[in-house]
């Protein structure tokens, strides 16, 4: 028995060198079949919980404004209790190598479940499909249907789709431009015609992308444009748990009564009814083996499944298992390439966590004068600086400002200020030295800023001080 899972042919037929290679075969509509089962359940929940995410927290508030907003005219993110600057963003990073390191943990332990189960696209396109069904009908009457020539009853059922792919396009557009633009004042500026020109435009933006995407290409994105698809195969290894027929208990296919003795006739438990055909979103035939265009939705067993229960024969013929178990051998759950990906979540993890909790609350950014020094009435080595504070807190704090690293530095202007949660304020400072201190031409000196009401917030900015050539 090989211990491969067999993979279909799909190389083309030799033609001959006069004949016209067709470089794209144009897309044949996929008619999927409603159906149940567990692995449907279980997605349902998923893509509820996803829905009730991405739509009810755009509604929440926060400390007098919207709980979750991308403000970027003004260059704040709030999530919740915490404010984020442009400088924050080297969090971005984190939380995309995050979310790759896991991408890749869960693809080397149960392959594309990401794709089946939360991915957008998919979660968009089953409700898309769930729509088609409910205007159009079922599988063969929409088969049917677009066969037909187009009458009063045609035209209003693919009219009530549409309409219904626009309107929950419509509502994925709208709330993803209301993470940048509260959401409240957006829907009111927008149907009273006073919303900003762009707002209009990205609204029907991600309106017609969605109604695009998950309308008309649906599993072509899967198949042509998503990368995942074409790397995925390279974190598989023979313990993975992928969507596989078990060609040892299905083979022979035949049909056969309920009642027939089919072992008798040499045949296996696959009836060859083909709905796991049917059910697929992206219509390959599982029992062909392994195929890239898979992503992992289990469809193919809720359909088996409810087949097997109907003939009495046990279920699983479809199922989610390894390559070793199909080839007879013990399937390792622990292996190196899972434990290493494990133990790199955890650690990037852990790192994120802290650099969150860790961040300071306060920005200071200091730049100097042009002008590279002067002497002042006392007759004292003088440099201009530009201080910049930047409150990221909730809350207002009052600030001390302070100077270090010379002998004798003394600070001029305001040394104390008050800035109000998430305001920026520039002031100018000086400082001066006495000649005689200065140990060269240029200095390092240290900007201090301490909040008066929370001594542990403190943070140092280090700039240059020039002075006269030493003699």
């Amino acid at each position: 028995m090989s211990n491969q899972i067999p993979v279909q042919d799909v190389t083309p037929p030799a033609k001959p060198a006069t004949s016209n290679v067709d470089l794209y075969a144009s897309r044949e509509k996929i008619y999927t079949r409603s159906f149940t089962g567990f692995f449907r359940n279980l997605r349902l929940m998923g893509g509820a919980l996803l829905f009730l995410i991405y739509f009810g927290t755009v509604w929440l508030s926060w400390e007098g404004h919207q709980a979750v907003w991308w403000n970027l005219p003004e260059r704040k993110f709030f999530i919740f209790g915490a404010t984020f600057w442009p400088q924050d963003f080297i969090l971005l990073s984190g939380i995309l190598i995050t979310s790759a390191f896991g991408l890749f943990f869960i693809t080397v332990f149960a392959g594309r479940v990401w794709c089946g189960y939360t991915c957008p696209q998919s979660v968009w396109t089953w409700i898309f499909m769930w729509c088609e069904k409910v205007t159009e009908g079922d599988r063969n009457q929409r088969m049917k249907l677009d066969k037909a020539p187009m009458t009063a009853n045609k035209f209003l059922r693919k009219l009530a789709k549409h309409s219904l792919w626009i309107l929950i396009g419509f509502a994925t557009g709208l709330t993803f431009v209301g993470y940048f633009s509260p959401i409240r004042e957006l829907i009111l500026d927008l149907f009273t015609g006073n919303a900003d020109g762009w707002a209009y435009f990205w609204v029907g933006f991600f309106t017609l992308a969605t109604y695009g995407n998950a309308g008309w290409l649906r599993e072509q994105v899967c198949i042509y444009m998503c990368p995942y698809a074409r790397f995925q195969s390279v974190m598989f290894d023979k313990d993975t748990l992928i969507v596989s027929y078990d060609p040892r208990r299905g083979e022979a296919r035949g049909p056969r009564k309920k009642t027939a003795d089919y072992k008798a006739e040499g045949l296996g438990d696959c009836i060859d009814c083909t709905m796991c055909v049917q059910v697929c979103p992206t219509g390959i035939d599982i029992r062909d083996g392994l195929q890239i265009e898979c992503i992992g939705c289990a469809a193919c067993i809720d359909a088996c499944d409810a087949i097997m229960d109907k003939m009495d024969y046990p279920r699983g013929l479809i199922s989610y298992t390894t390559e070793h178990n199909l080839s007879g051998q013990k399937t390792h759950l622990l292996r190196p390439r899972l434990i290493g990906y494990a133990v790199a979540l955890c650690i990037i993890i852990g790192a994120l966590i802290s650099a969150i909790v860790l961040r300071p609350l306060v920005g200071f950014d200091v730049s100097k004068d042009r002008v590279l020094f002067r002497e002042n009435a006392a007759g004292r080595i003088e440099n201009v600086y530009s201080l910049k504070v930047m409150n990221k807190d909730q809350r207002d704090h009052t600030y001390i400002l302070g100077a270090k690293g010379l002998p004798g530095i003394q600070m001029g202007g305001k040394q104390e200020l008050k800035v109000a949660a998430g305001e920026i304020v520039t002031l100018p400072a000086e400082l001066s030295v006495a000649p005689e201190d200065l140990p060269s031409t240029a200095n390092e000196v240290i900007f201090t800023l301490q909040s008066a009401d929370d001594p542990d917030t403190q943070i140092e900015a280090k700039t240059r001080f020039i002075g006269p050539r030493v003699r």
